[in-house]
């Protein structure tokens, strides 16, 4: 039990004996999560200075080894499953984390204002599998208990984007990305052994981790290409320089990928001149050549990829994947591909190219869009390797759940595939589907999935809008639980848009309490971090230009950069500490929460008053859970209490405060008015939680 943590500790007690005096290695405090008794120098900035080999050895002797062992066998496998929630619906209940792991256990830890892959101390600037182990003990002490990761798979460096890449390139499904591997441990664990030893650290503190895995798209350079040449596109490399999905002349921009719109897009001469530039796979062009070419590739003195080689030998390469949507301006996406799901054309374009004459497989909205478009001979080899995919990381890390990424364009019959192998191994087993419209929430719940993504992120921050309260209001009715989110590692941080840090903790409490939601934090989020993830959902060409013009991580993006979050930002202690204690209040209504139909909402004085709230019915009290919405100026606001029973709202009723996010707010004695509804004072952007007994 714990086999894979002791095997680190294993590693770092013998790698601590050839450093021992080392200790000049920086972490922020906020690491320092646990009653470390190793030599330690706290530096007024907020750095601790520590030897690494001790911190890390006694971080996991201390805190995950002192926890109940674990195993890698899946979370609910070893545990019940609470609340009767089966069949992977345990996500209800539960407070996700997204992490990248690359990213959030990254940090300057010899202080040179740059972060690099061979640091000072011949350590690791970004960040591994086994430095994100110190976050845990924080997360969970803020009532985290799923850690969704974003991909952690081999990527591709061709072609990247950035500095470092981006971890959704996927080359090789089943081997990890070895930047990950820590040198702490050198030689003495794999990749792997550090992967098994942060699921079991998660187990041991009750987190469930959960993965995303991107089944519709791969990597141009994909370690399959290899082996299945025809499960990609291919075009010519003189091509490749001004290839773009194609504009439809008279259709409207960014339209889903239907049928009804066919006529006019395989009616354009630009789409027509896009479909004659791809061709036939190169090993179906050459079977001789191609067979040269893997030998050439499996040489021991081989240095180059595998598409360097077929540009090199053949000149073609693999065509780029793009938007499934028609007419979106988004360029093509230089470093993933779409996966051949299909070996003939969509059935729902058949009779357009007909007319046009013969084609090659070929990417375009169509082809793109194989929910809406399915071919009638499914590529069943490919299937088969995409649907094994979780059950790899269920046999060998012991993983709890998935994320489908792109989900909403894959047939259904894969999805039914994937959900079934994964299922038949953990009936426990929870998947998310990446779909952010409400209205297709059914549908997902119909396919398998256990919850959808929704749209709160792009609701949540619009609250002079109204968008905030239309979604809040309209989760209790929802047939799919949702993500209660303002930001996601796509969108811009919270603490970037107008009224910053007020918005980002108003809205990361307030999401704890969200009728048929799930509450989720993107990973830095705790700290106020300014800099987005990614920049492509929401935001403007400035939106990655928010940092300081001196900062050394201005204008990059963590998806594709070295970069490591704030973690010594001056309030950094503060939302971890208003979480902590607003998640023993959500603890305490987590039976009523699992009930939304239960829940009641809550008015103010008008329909367009910047408030939200809901009452949570239990046992002889009722419990309120109400926020300022207003994030620039402290308002009295007056909430009436005509929805609730009347035995809660007497003339003269006394209201307790038993929570409010702001520490220095003044203590308010609140009574019931002798119409039913009390007059509250809110600072801006505050949440309070208010208690009527019977």
């Amino acid at each position: 039990m714990s086999k894979y943590l002791k095997k680190i500790v294993k590693a770092l007690e013998i790698e601590a004996e050839k450093q021992p005096e080392m200790f000049n290695f920086a972490i922020p405090d906020t690491w320092m999560s646990f009653d470390y008794k190793g030599q330690k120098i706290s530096v007024h900035d907020g750095n601790v200075l520590v030897n690494p080999y001790q911190f890390y050895r006694s971080l996991i002797k201390d805190v995950f080894l002192k926890e109940k062992p674990a195993n890698l066998s899946g979370y609910f496998t070893q545990n019940e499953v609470p609340y009767g929630l089966q069949n992977g619906d345990w996500i209800k209940a539960s407070s996700v984390y997204s992490m990248m792991i690359r990213t959030s256990g990254s940090y300057d830890h010899d202080r040179t204002g740059y972060l690099m892959d061979k640091n000072f101390y011949n350590l690791k600037d970004t960040g591994t599998f086994i430095k994100t182990l110190a976050l845990l003990p924080n997360l969970k002490r803020m009532g985290i208990d799923v850690l969704y990761m974003l991909p952690i798979a081999k990527y591709s460096l061709k072609d990247k984007k950035g500095e470092l890449g981006s971890p959704y390139g996927v080359a090789n499904f089943t081997a990890l990305d070895p930047l990950l591997k820590d040198p702490m441990c050198a030689d003495h664990t794999s990749v792997e052994d550090e992967f098994k030893a942060f699921v079991e650290a998660a187990h041991a503190l009750d987190m469930k981790v959960v993965i995303d895995i991107i089944p519709r798209t791969n990597s141009v350079n994909s370690d399959l290409i290899l082996d299945h040449p025809d499960w990609f596109y291919w075009i010519d490399l003189k091509d490749l320089k001004n290839y773009a999905p194609p504009m439809v002349e008279g259709l409207k921009d960014t339209l889903p990928a239907k049928k009804e719109y066919f006529k006019d897009l395989f009616a354009s001469p630009n789409v027509e001149e896009h479909l004659h530039k791809f061709r036939k796979n190169p090993k179906e062009i050459d079977a001789k050549k191609w067979a040269d070419l893997v030998n050439a590739y499996k040489s021991e003195d081989n240095k180059k990829e595998i598409l360097d080689l077929v540009q090199s030998m053949f000149k073609m390469t693999i065509a780029p994947a793009f938007s499934d949507h028609i007419n979106d301006p988004q360029p093509a996406w230089s470093d993933v591909t779409y996966f051949r799901l299909y070996l003939d054309h969509p059935v729902n374009s058949q009779p357009y190219l007909n007319k046009l004459g013969e084609f090659e497989p070929y990417i375009l909205f169509d082809v793109a869009k194989a929910s809406y478009n399915p071919g009638s001979k499914p590529n069943k080899p490919l299937w088969n390797m995409l649907s094994d995919v979780i059950p790899f990381y269920q046999k060998n890390f012991g993983i709890d759940g998935a994320r489908i990424d792109m989900g909403h364009a894959l047939p259904p019959e894969l999805i039914t595939m994937i959900i079934d192998k994964a299922r038949k191994i953990d009936p426990n087993f929870s998947f998310i589907a990446e779909e952010a419209d409400p209205a297709n929430a059914k549908a997902s719940i119909q396919k398998g999935y256990n919850m959808i993504i929704g749209n709160g992120f792009l609701m949540e921050p619009r609250i002079k809008e109204g968008k905030f309260n239309d979604f809040v209001y309209n989760t209790r009715t929802m047939p799919s639980v949702v993500f209660a989110c303002g930001e996601t590692h796509d969108t811009p941080r919270l603490a970037a848009r107008k009224n910053e840090e007020v918005l980002a903790k108003m809205l990361s409490i307030f999401n704890l309490f969200l009728p048929n939601t799930v509450p989720f934090l993107n990973s830095g989020q705790e700290v106020f971090e300014k800099q987005p993830m990614n920049t492509g959902i929401d935001c403007t060409p400035e939106s990655a230009l928010v940092l300081d013009k001196d900062d050394p991580l201005y204008g990059k993006l963590a998806l594709f950069d070295r970069y490591s979050f704030h973690y010594l930002h001056p309030r950094r202690w503060e939302m971890i500490e208003v979480l902590e204690s607003a998640n023993k209040i959500r603890q305490s209504l987590i039976d009523i929460l699992l009930k939304p139909n239960k829940i009641i909402p809550l008015g103010f004085s008008a329909p367009w008053d910047l408030a939200a709230g809901f009452a949570y019915p239990q046992k002889g009290k009722m419990t309120l859970v109400i926020a300022n919405t207003n994030c620039e100026e402290d308002v009295i606001h007056h909430i009436k209490l005509d929805n609730i029973p009347s035995s809660f709202h007497k003339d003269g009723q006394i209201v307790s405060q038993i929570f409010t996010s702001e520490n220095n707010a003044p203590l308010d004695s609140i009574y019931v008015q002798s119409d039913g509804h009390i007059d509250v004072n809110f600072r801006k952007g505050e949440v309070k939680v208010l208690v009527i007994k019977a």
